[in-house]
């Protein structure tokens, strides 16, 4: 099985929260896991909020260490937009989920935005 962990999981997990010991089980096991180029920048945009741009690029690395990143291509930009359109998501969210069906992916998260959808490990 190939995972997409959400930045919603990657900020939990670094948080050490309750539900960051949930996402724990994903990031850290032996499954694939790709991330977006766009969970980068939002975990790097919430790092930067409570912290330094040192730590930043230090949580960044972990997230690079144990996911492919899958870049923003014009098949993934399309489809987002179509899902954007129609399920009046997020750009961002959109983005992800679009990423996720391209490379037939499970999407770990916690974020309201996926709660519904399929193909999604909904963290409490």
């Amino acid at each position: 099985m190939t995972v997409l962990i959400d930045s919603w999981a990657w900020i939990e997990y670094f948080k050490g929260s309750k539900s960051g010991e949930k996402a724990k089980k994903y990031i850290e096991n032996d499954e694939i896991a790709i991330i977006s180029a766009i969970n980068i920048a939002e975990v790097y945009r919430w790092i930067l909020k409570f912290y330094s741009e040192k730590v930043a690029e230090e949580k960044i690395e972990v997230m690079k260490e144990r996911c492919f990143i899958i870049p923003v291509d014009e098949d993934i930009a399309i489809t987002a937009a179509k899902i954007k359109h129609r399920e009046k998501m997020g750009l961002g969210d959109a983005i992800i989920y679009a990423t996720a069906k391209k490379e037939n992916a499970i999407i770990i998260t916690g974020d309201p935005d996926f709660k519904e959808k399929d193909d999604v490990i909904f963290i409490k």
